[in-house]
């Protein structure tokens, strides 16, 4: 497998470079930075209801989707990504996702441990310290014959910033959000007192992840790599893209008696779920499922939202058929079950 380590990448260049590079088989770890902050939202949120685009817009802080799963965050240059790439059917990876995260977090985990910093990975994506705090959150997914894991080492963290990037339903709300963070969410320089020297860090992150899957070779960022980036950064900046969970009612739909709309949040184990529904006499005419969770194969989201169309809104009609959907077509979802997306259908209102 190789290596390709890069001190800090413009624009969005930090994040469409995994995307590029798994698109062209490329199979290693990318160890990179980004050199202006933004905001990355997961694969199956919708970006009106997570972001206040407004402050972003006015802020200057762009706004792009990953196409792994996880929740909103916002990423500047206090920050080192490590991006693993590999070709599905390695055999060098574990199959079952949920085995993925635990296995490839032992690298992260080992780093921190080398800077004097205790921590252990909690699932399905956390690495946490002794005191409970959160200092690096991960996420995977499949790109075309790709899978990708991907997280960060929090050198320090702008709470104040993320707090005002998150969309919220008032100021009162956000303060508690703030607080929350400052409590939960640590960093290297909160919990050493110092940001140790960032060629530290990356040797570290190289050394443990080389314990793991084997010797890297090192490459540096070809002509290719980066034309590649620019091809697919017009499509990751469309519209169409980012704006492509939220939900949209068919046009001409006029909202009557037996019919409504409704909306639901629910927390499962592995992340935030939110539907919106379309309901006629109880039954599933339409249906948007989002959040910041993880599934796999990510393409395949799509596929449960037709299935639930006509489907009376009972438990154990839908837990049926979520369940068949997921034995059909092999879906892994890390902490959030069929009944978890049934759950989240019956309590929208």
């Amino acid at each position: 497998m190789k290596l390709l380590k890069i001190g800090h990448l413009p624009n969005q260049q930090s994040m469409l470079i995994f995307h590029a590079l798994a698109r062209m088989r490329f199979e290693g770890l990318v160890i990179v930075s980004p050199e202006i902050p933004l905001v990355s939202i997961g694969y199956f949120q919708d970006a009106e209801k997570e972001v206040d685009l407004e402050y972003c817009k006015k802020a200057g802080i762009p706004v792009m989707r990953r196409e792994v799963g996880g929740g909103a965050t916002f990423l500047d240059k206090n920050q080192i990504f490590y991006q693993l790439i590999w070709q599905n059917g390695n055999p060098c990876f574990p199959r079952i996702i949920k085995d993925i995260f635990q296995y490839l977090s032992k690298p992260i985990c080992d780093t921190y441990q080398d800077f004097g910093i205790n921590v252990y990975f909690r699932p399905e994506n956390d690495i946490l310290t002794h005191e409970e705090r959160k200092i690096t959150g991960e996420g995977g997914g499949d790109i075309g014959e790709s899978m990708v894991f991907v997280g960060g080492i929090l050198l320090d963290f702008d709470y104040k910033t993320m707090s005002k990037i998150l969309k919220v339903p008032d100021e009162k709300f956000r303060n508690k959000v703030y607080k929350s963070m400052e409590e939960n969410l640590t960093t290297m320089k909160r919990e050493l007192g110092i940001i140790p020297d960032r060629s530290e860090i990356v040797n570290s992150i190289i050394n443990n992840f080389e314990k793991v899957i084997g010797k890297l070779k090192p490459i540096t960022l070809t002509n290719e790599i980066i034309n590649k980036m620019i091809e697919i950064e017009q499509w990751f900046n469309s519209d169409n893209f980012l704006y492509k969970k939220t939900p949209k009612l068919p046009q001409g739909v006029k909202i009557r008696e037996g019919l409504e709309i409704l909306y639901s949040n629910y927390k499962a184990r592995g992340g935030l779920i939110r539907t919106t529904q379309e309901v006629k006499k109880d039954a599933i005419e339409n249906i948007c499922i989002s959040g910041d969770f993880q599934f796999f194969p990510k393409s395949k989201l799509i596929g449960i939202e037709k299935n639930l169309r006509k489907t009376k809104r009972k438990e154990k009609k839908l837990i049926s058929k979520i369940e068949d959907f997921y034995d059909e077509e092999k879906i892994e979802s890390p902490g959030v079950e069929p009944e978890d997306i049934s759950n989240a259908i019956i309590e929208a209102e």
